[in-house]
């Protein structure tokens, strides 16, 4: 088995066992439906609008400051949390929009209630940050958040139906479908913010489940090249030589992707504290293990499934299952072609019509 993994020589039936992959991603996709609809999306200030005040978190109670924020503005924040780690941990506060009186009031609450330092380790208000977006931008970033994945996926179909065919073209459109829904179900799941770095970091992702799709799909297209010329293979067996040819070589691009993403998130997320980083590299973890489940064990079994309808693709594979058994792959065909020729070849002699009153004898005239 291991070394069929590293040969490409159909180690893994990947294609046999389709509708076992095809209940799993029925089970996510359905889990991912219901997340979204009854957990939603936490939504960053860049697309909903909102009020952000952050400041260095030293010895900060997230409970204490939350209080002092409410009494000081009357407004409770959506969100109050402390990221990153170390020296670098930063205390966060989202809440709705708040008037220029309302952050100034906040701010001289909170110095004069902890006295937060700024890096050169000084009490001063300015060590409290702030920044407010409002809901006409964040409408906009939302719009061209949506066109942006839209001409992507218009793109890539584009793409592949002319660089290889229609049917691979569906079949990856529907596989990179499952991940988008998967990835935002599981975000919706966890409760993790989306923001503008996370739809830069699903485009990257689908980016890479897409080229791994297409890897596969190049390597089914070479192997069932002059298919109808054979009746060694049927197509469902040559596409899953392809997916094992290709197996090892996404498995160890997924891998070499994500140990970046791992130090990305280990030294900026929770060393540094960088919130934008942290949601760049969550979204790019979460793809990239996806997208290897999308491109091996889900594109390519679709592909089978929508080619196999086709009756040149039925035809060929009766073929090869007649070859298996010993016979002719034209053995059937010709077998009723020799049949009808001898029905329109058979005469029916009718008998001779004998005069009742007359008698017979051989040789007479």
């Amino acid at each position: 088995m291991k070394t069929s993994l590293y040969t490409g020589t159909g180690g893994v039936d990947v294609v046999g066992r389709r509708k076992l992959w095809y209940g799993i991603a029925i089970v996510c996709i359905l889990i991912s439906f219901l997340a979204m609809a009854f957990r939603g999306f936490e939504w960053s200030i860049d697309f909903e609008g909102g009020t952000r005040m952050s400041m260095p978190a030293g010895e900060l109670q997230v409970e204490q400051v939350e209080d002092t924020f409410i009494d000081a503005t009357g407004v409770t924040p959506e969100l109050t949390q402390i990221v990153g780690a170390g020296d670098s941990r930063t205390l966060e506060i989202n809440s709705e929009r708040l008037s220029d009186d309302q952050i100034s009031a906040a701010r001289e609450a909170i110095f004069d209630a902890y006295q937060p330092k700024d890096a050169s380790g000084t009490p001063t208000p300015d060590a409290i940050g702030d920044s407010t977006v409002s809901e006409s931008w964040g409408s906009t970033i939302t719009d061209r958040m949506l066109l942006a994945v839209g001409v992507f996926l218009v793109l890539v179909f584009i793409y592949i139906a002319l660089r290889l065919q229609r049917t691979m073209a569906i079949a990856g459109m529907l596989a990179l479908l499952v991940d988008a829904i998967v990835i935002s179900g599981f975000y919706a799941l966890c409760g993790f913010e989306v923001s503008p770095a996370t739809v830069i970091g699903l485009l990257t992702v689908l980016s890479f489940s897409i080229y791994d799709t297409v890897i596969v799909f190049d390597k089914v297209n070479e192997n069932t090249v002059g298919l109808f010329d054979s009746h060694r293979r049927t197509f469902a067996e040559q596409a899953n030589l392809a997916v094992n040819q290709t197996l090892m070589r996404s498995i160890s691009t997924s891998v070499i992707s994500a140990l970046p993403i791992l130090a990305l998130m280990i030294v900026a997320v929770w060393l540094l504290g960088v919130g934008t980083l942290k949601d760049l590299a969550l979204i790019q973890l979460i793809g990239v293990i996806e997208g290897v489940f999308s491109s091996i064990f889900l594109a390519t079994p679709l592909l089978v499934g929508m080619e196999g309808r086709r009756k040149k693709i039925r035809q060929h594979t009766a073929a090869v299952e007649r070859v298996r058994q010993g016979l002719s792959p034209e053995e059937d065909a010709e077998a009723e072609g020799d049949e009808a020729s001898s029905r329109g070849s058979r005469r029916v002699e009718s008998p001779q019509r004998i005069n009742p009153g007359a008698s017979w004898r051989p040789n007479r005239s």
